[in-house]
């Protein structure tokens, strides 16, 4: 059973660092993003090429793939994301998907459609209760809650911060202050761009690399802000580790189920308290 719990609360985890990035762009901009899954699939694809480059340190190769999804993130939000502001959601929702598809064809040519494994960065274990559990996994959970905490802090304490919450609450309040809050906007995706590389090349070690890897991620990540609350960061905090321990367990009792459970979850909340797009 604690195999299980470090597994829900490591899947929990990489939904958390994946879903906020989700959520901060739903709560400012109003685009449901697909084009988020492309980000997630391409920093892991950056972390298997930079590895051999940093010489195999993992810490090294993350930092470049963070680097390198920084100025493709604000390229997709100047030439895609920007034109869809005060738009139907259809359209973001069609753009932004037409994105992914795009993104997955071009990895698909640049680096083949081969499923490609990578080896456990660390390497290590540690014995909780009697089971074996893998270092690399624990960080991850470890990473998940300081970055947390680093969000809260930002968003609390910070004048950036302070301004892009104020613009989840009421934008045009915001922008009557003389506030470009387009610029801020852009700031969140591109933030919100690095946390889904970062969610992408942190789970690429424990799943397989391939093209397709960030269309059940992202499906799983939006059934995490709707449980959560649309902009909701504590919420969405809750909601990730909830649906990952959901997962984790279903999974080890009926393994085929897993996945559907969250939706399950999702569809119960929506009953209960629908949302307003």
């Amino acid at each position: 059973m604690i195999s299980t719990i470090a597994y829900g609360l490591t899947i929990g985890a990489i939904l958390y660092i994946i879903s906020i990035g989700l959520s901060l762009t739903f709560g400012t901009m109003r685009i449901v993003n697909f084009a988020h899954g492309l980000i997630y699939t391409v920093g892991a694809y950056l972390l298997m090429t930079l590895l051999p480059v940093a010489r195999e340190n993992f810490l090294i190769a993350a930092v470049m793939t963070i680097a390198a999804v920084v100025p493709l993130s604000y390229l997709i939000e100047r030439f895609v994301i920007r034109k869809l502001y005060g738009v139907s959601i259809d359209y973001a929702i069609i753009a932004t998907y037409a994105v992914l598809l795009i993104g997955v064809d071009l990895i698909k040519w640049i680096w083949g459609a081969s499923p490609v494994p990578l080896t456990d960065p660390l390497g290590s274990y540690v014995t909780v209760f009697s089971v074996t559990l893998p270092l690399y996994r624990l960080l991850i959970i470890a990473l998940s809650l300081a970055l947390y905490a680093a969000l809260w802090l930002f968003f609390k304490k910070t004048m950036v911060g302070k301004i892009v919450v104020a613009a989840l609450e009421d934008k045009d309040a915001v922008r009557s202050l003389g506030i470009s809050v387009d610029r801020y906007f852009s700031y969140v995706f591109v933030l919100g761009s690095c946390l889904a590389a970062l969610g992408g090349l942190l789970y690429a070690p424990i799943t397989s690399v391939h093209p397709y890897m960030g269309f059940m991620i992202l499906l799983i990540s939006f059934a995490v802000v709707i449980v959560g609350g649309l902009g909701n960061l504590r919420g969405t905090f809750i909601a990730a580790f909830a649906l990952g321990m959901v997962m984790a367990i279903t999974g080890r009792f009926w393994g085929p189920a897993a996945e559907t459970m969250v939706f399950a979850v999702m569809a119960v909340v929506l009953i209960i308290k629908p949302i307003e797009v």
